[in-house]
């Protein structure tokens, strides 16, 4: 008669299992065996492909890798299965090394592309995986390896900002880089086409301060920096508004005669940063009309000399009316 369902589910009860020492002994004996299998098919050679990542270093002096040759070699080895486990479990996402100065050492300097059988590399791979492997086989079976000569050159660094500065404040100066430009090393081909680089663009909002950040340097494929951040200097300040009165000069005055200007006089209106308030006054400025460039019965005011630094200049009266009068 078949065993009912409970029947059959308390012969796994734990305290029947302590109580019964065959089912014990089976279970210790199921044990042993599988773990006997296991090392016995760990213990016999076997072959297998194992993907790894490729990474190319060192590349002879002055020359520069131009291409991407493969990243990836799917290798056929031949191992013990302990070593196969231990290898996967261990270095699956190491990198194979390729030293490029050792695999060109007898290729010709002068030759840009040289293709490389991967069965050749076969010594250098094998000390880097295991001396307890065997490679049969390497895929892909060649690889191509296109070399420029290195190039350097100095060029200058363009900053990318965008500055929203807050009502009354202004540049005091230009933008400052340091350094102002930095070395480009990388194939010649491409090193001859860079003729400036740019930051990375930054954005500035509601400034009311000078500014000083390191800023990242936007590197092409292919080139390497002797600096690949760059610290910028923004100098900011606060600007008030002041006033001069400037007496007017003429110039090209007709031959015994005399001009007479009315007014005579003229006011400038600018904004100037407040450190060099106190330090510009009417000595820094030339007011002048030209007699040359009359407009009907006025002349034009110019400001022939003022400081750099000045914003938002305004003269009263842009132009004045004048009279000339024979000596």
């Amino acid at each position: 008669m078949n065993k009912k369902p409970f029947e059959i589910k308390g012969l796994f009860n734990l305290k029947l299992l302590k109580a019964d020492k065959r089912l014990i002994t089976i279970i210790i004996c199921l044990l042993i065996a599988t773990a006997l299998w296991f090392l016995n098919a760990l213990s016999k050679s076997y072959i297998t492909t194992l993907s790894y990542p490729v990474k190319y270093i060192n590349p002879p002096a002055n020359r520069f890798l131009a291409n991407t040759p493969a990243s990836k070699f799917d290798i056929k080895v031949e191992a013990y299965g302990f070593t196969l486990l231990r290898h996967k479990m261990a270095f699956t996402f190491s990198p194979l090394l390729l030293n490029l100065s050792a695999i060109l050492k007898d290729s010709d300097e002068d030759k840009k592309e040289v293709t490389i059988p991967t069965e050749s590399l076969i010594k250098q791979i094998e000390s880097q995986i295991s001396n307890e492997v065997t490679i049969a086989d390497i895929r892909p079976q060649t690889i191509t390896l296109i070399l420029d000569r290195l190039k350097t050159k100095r060029v200058n660094i363009k900053p990318v900002v965008e500055i929203d500065l807050q009502p009354q404040f202004f540049l005091k100066d230009s933008i400052v880089l340091k350094p102002p430009a930095v070395e480009v090393s990388g194939p010649a081909a491409v090193i001859d086409t860079i003729g400036f680089l740019k930051t990375e663009k930054y954005s500035f909002n509601e400034v009311n301060t000078t500014i000083q950040q390191s800023v990242k340097v936007i590197c092409p494929q292919n080139i390497s920096l002797s600096d690949d951040k760059v610290t910028i200097y923004i100098p900011v300040e606060r600007y008030t508004e002041k006033e001069v009165r400037l007496q007017l000069q003429a110039k090209n005055i007709p031959e015994k005669s005399q001009v007479r200007l009315f007014p005579s006089e003229v006011k400038v209106t600018f904004l100037v940063n407040l450190s060099d308030y106190n330090n510009i006054d009417k000595d820094n400025f030339t007011a002048i009309v030209d007699l040359n460039d009359n407009e009907g019965e006025t002349l034009k005011v110019v400001l022939a000399y003022m400081p750099s630094d000045i914003k938002m200049v305004r003269v009263t009266p842009e132009n004045v009316e004048y009279l000339i009068e024979a000596n």
